[in-house]
């Protein structure tokens, strides 16, 4: 079954959001870009799309950079 315009619309968007997203802190850390990434609003499972990565690194990785983030 063909997409619905609607639907096009969003796929489009996505495809957006994560060529934005790969910008976001090219000379930055993986911990920091992923902590740029939730303060834009991402959440976990997406921000692991972006990054090609898995989401419990992607936990891991914001863990990380909080606890460094304190020192």
């Amino acid at each position: 079954m063909p997409l619905s315009n609607e639907e096009k619309i969003l796929e489009k968007l996505e495809q957006i959001l994560k060529i934005l997203a790969i910008q976001v802190g090219n000379d930055k850390s993986a911990g920091e870009r992923v902590h740029l990434l939730r303060i834009a609003g991402l959440d976990y499972k997406t921000i692991a799309e972006i990054l090609e990565t898995k989401t419990q690194t992607v936990r891991v990785l914001a863990s990380q950079y909080k606890i460094k983030r304190r020192k």
